[in-house]
């Protein structure tokens, strides 16, 4: 709906299938165009035209990078079945009557289209436009806004497979020690509202405490007058225990959930939205250990979900399994992996802060207390007292 004139009552356009909220290629989209009139009008034509496009803006340095693409354009003269025209193609529109427009046509089939984004810093946009004109007034427009979501099925064969990754790092400014972490996902498609189970492990070293911790990031990158620009963001997150120095901890299928977000954006060369899995080490005093795992983010509801689902099923019955590619000990720990500080009147080592910035607030322990106790037997020590009366 536009602002009116004294003249044009009403006018606007009205889609067919209003609860329709997005389209996929191939489809059709219909509707028609209302006009009301408050006194006799003469229209020399109504246009109609459907669009899609992509736009990147932004700042660099003094450079300010622009581009567009057209992936959409349709165009037509719409006319009224029941309404007599002039020799030009104009007709009178007359005050109490409404006047229907119909439109409709087909959307380029699948590959040809990108899905609607809007962005920090472009934007895919799809609309329907309509344009009045008159003789000797200017021309009216009115414009309605569509969604346009190409289909990505996670089902496929290459995003069934599982990924796994392992890193290590020296603290900075610690030189006598490390810490490493090695992760796995059973697959690397997801849809919305899925959980996905994490198998990692986390090793400490040296002798600060860490905190493992994983989140779901989304990665925004804008291609303009040949250069790149790239906006991150945090979405989900889950964090796991500290960990002491000397001291190992694992996730055992920790699950975090895919919130509520748009699908993987892959076919536009313009605009490329992509999604990771990032597990990672805080470590106070020093730089994240990082680790990032590809993810895909399918559309919901598409195909079969049997495979996602048995290989969540599977991920769980087989983490036993999963964990020998990340080496983790069959055997029962030693009591040597035990804190033995049993005094209580030392202080308690505190925790860290739940951050992630890179201050220096955090506490760091250079210096961890030495233990006075003696150390317990091993488990292969058996002591035998025999009594003689």
């Amino acid at each position: 709906m536009v602002a009116m004139t004294k003249r044009i009552k009403t006018f606007q356009i009205i889609f067919a299938d209003p609860s329709k909220t997005f389209y996929c290629g191939g489809d059709r989209l219909c509707g028609r165009v209302e006009v009301e009139v408050s006194e006799v009008t003469r229209v020399s034509a109504l246009k109609m035209l459907g669009l899609g496009c992509a736009k990147v803006e932004y700042a660099k340095g003094k450079q300010r990078c622009r581009q567009e693409a057209e992936y959409l354009r349709h165009e037509e003269v719409l006319r009224l079945d029941s309404q007599p025209t002039d020799a030009d193609g104009s007709v009178i529109l007359r005050p109490g009557n409404k006047y229907e427009y119909s439109f409709g046509f087909e959307l380029p089939q699948n590959g040809q289209l990108v899905s609607s984004y809007k962005g920090k810093f472009g934007y895919v946009q799809y609309y329907v436009k309509a344009s009045l004109e008159r003789p000797h007034q200017p021309v009216l427009e009115c414009k309605k806004t569509f969604e346009v979501e190409e289909p990505l099925d996670v089902n496929t064969p290459d995003l069934l497979v599982s990924g796994s990754k392992e890193k290590k790092v020296t603290c900075m400014f610690i030189p006598d020690g490390q810490v490493s972490l090695n992760a796995k996902i059973d697959r690397r498609g997801f849809c919305e509202g899925e959980d996905i189970c994490i198998n990692a492990k986390f090793e400490n070293t040296c002798s600060r405490i860490v905190v493992p911790k994983a989140a779901i990031i989304a990665k925004h990158t804008y291609l303009a007058n040949g250069r790149t620009k790239v906006f991150r963001q945090k979405l989900s997150a889950v964090r796991g225990n500290h960990i002491i120095s000397g001291m190992c901890d694992a996730w055992l299928g920790k699950s975090i959930r895919v919130p509520k977000i748009k699908p993987s954006m892959l076919g536009c060369n313009m605009i490329r939205v992509e999604y990771a899995l990032m597990i990672y080490i805080h470590i106070p005093g020093s730089e994240k250990l990082i680790l990032e795992l590809p993810l895909v983010i399918g559309t919901p509801g598409l195909g079969s979900r049997s495979n996602s689902v048995s290989s969540q099923e599977g991920s769980m019955s087989n983490s036993s399994q999963s964990w020998v590619s990340l080496r983790m000990p069959s055997n029962p720990p030693s009591y040597c992996d035990i804190s033995r500080d049993c005094s209580m009147d030392q202080p308690l080592t505190p925790l860290l802060d739940d951050i992630d910035g890179d201050g220096d607030d955090s506490p760091i322990f250079i210096n961890p207390p030495r233990f006075e106790y003696p150390l317990p037997p091993a488990y292969t020590e058996v002591i035998i007292s025999n009594s003689i009366n």
